[in-house]
C-alpha cells in the first residue's frame, strides 16, 4: 500500500471518529453534584459499578478501589495465583454466581517499576489468569472482559514496598446487561 493510500485511510476514519462524535476525545466534566450523589464504593444500588480505574482519572477521581468485588494481589513480576488470590477469587465468584446479570470488567494493574510496554503485557497476563480461573470455575467467559492499564493508574505513587504491592493487582468492575 503507498504511504498516501495509508494516511487516507488514517484521514477517512478520523474523519469518521469525528463524525462520530469524537467521544474518544471528549473529556467527561462531573457537575458540580455528581460526585456527591456517586457511591463511595463505585457501585449503585443495583450493584452496577459506575465505571472504571480510566473513567475515574478521566473525572479527577484517582483510581478505583472498593466494590462488590474484591481486588486480587500478585507478587513482583508475576502473574501466578497464589492461595490467597484463588481464596479471594472464590469469594468473587460466588458473589458473580448470586448476581447473574452483572459482568465484570478485569483490570491489570502493575507498581511502577519497568517499562510502560512491559507492564502493559503482565497487566494483561493478570487480567486472564483471573478470568481463566474464573471461567475454569464455570462462570461464562461472555461475562468477563479485560483490560491491561500496566502501571499507569496506580493507586499509591510512594516508592515503597507497600504502595508498589497495592499497585499490583487485577481490580474488577462490575457492569449490567
Amino acid at each position: 500500500m503507498t504511504r498516501s493510500r495509508r494516511t487516507r485511510g488514517w484521514t477517512l476514519a478520523l474523519c469518521a471518529l469525528i463524525a462520530l462524535g469524537g467521544t474518544a476525545c471528549r473529556k467527561k466534566v462531573p457537575s458540580p453534584n455528581e460526585n456527591a450523589e456517586a457511591p463511595e464504593s463505585g457501585v449503585n444500588e443495583e450493584g452496577i459499578g459506575g465505571g472504571g480505574s480510566l473513567d475515574r482519572a478521566r473525572q479527577g477521581l484517582g483510581a478505583a478501589e472498593g466494590g462488590p468485588l474484591q481486588d486480587v494481589h500478585f507478587d513482583y513480576d508475576s502473574d501466578d495465583l497464589d492461595e490467597t488470590a484463588r481464596g479471594t477469587l472464590d469469594q468473587n465468584l460466588q458473589w458473580l454466581r448470586d448476581n447473574p446479570k452483572a459482568k465484570a470488567e478485569l483490570e491489570g494493574h502493575c507498581d511502577n517499576r519497568g517499562t510502560i510496554e512491559y507492564n502493559l503485557g503482565l497487566g494483561a497476563r493478570r487480567a486472564k489468569a483471573v478470568k481463566d480461573y474464573l471461567t475454569g470455575q464455570g462462570l461464562a467467559s461472555g461475562r468477563l472482559s479485560t483490560i491491561s492499564y500496566g502501571k499507569e493508574l496506580p493507586l499509591c505513587q510512594e516508592e515503597t514496598e507497600e504502595c508498589w504491592a497495592r499497585n499490583r493487582r487485577v481490580h474488577s468492575v462490575v457492569g449490567g446487561q
